[in-house]
């Protein structure tokens, strides 16, 4: 099948075998990691000439527009690809909440280590 993504951008991504690569999305201005998704090339492709989020479920096996049924909106300033080719970082503004659950972003709920941690040794 063929893709409307750029072949050379194309080239340069490293996919997971199911033909995904990861995407972080965070905040402009105060770079707050929001959400960690999926692309594969057409959600990539509808990103980059939409500048509305567009990842892939891989549980329902589909492209989505984040916040086309909640609301909670990201429009895109800027796209990068990392070094390795296999990660890709949207600048965002954030409308709402970026976590399915309601939370700002899907970092909120569990703190593995902190600086608190390390104040208490």
């Amino acid at each position: 099948m063929s893709s409307p993504l750029d072949p050379a951008l194309s080239r340069r991504l490293k996919r997971t075998p199911d033909g995904l690569v990861c995407a972080v999305a965070q905040q402009r201005g105060t770079g707050e990691v929001l959400m960690v998704a999926w692309m594969d090339d057409e959600a990539l492709h509808r990103t980059l000439t939409t500048r509305r989020a567009t990842y892939y479920s891989r549980s329902r096996q589909q492209l989505w527009v984040k916040g086309e049924t909640s609301g909670h909106t990201q429009y895109v300033h800027e796209v990068r690809l990392d070094c390795d080719g296999d990660t890709l970082l949207l600048t965002v503004d954030q409308v709402g909440a970026a976590c399915h659950t309601g939370d700002r972003t899907c970092f909120d709920a569990t703190v593995l280590l902190s600086e608190a941690d390390r104040d208490s040794d």
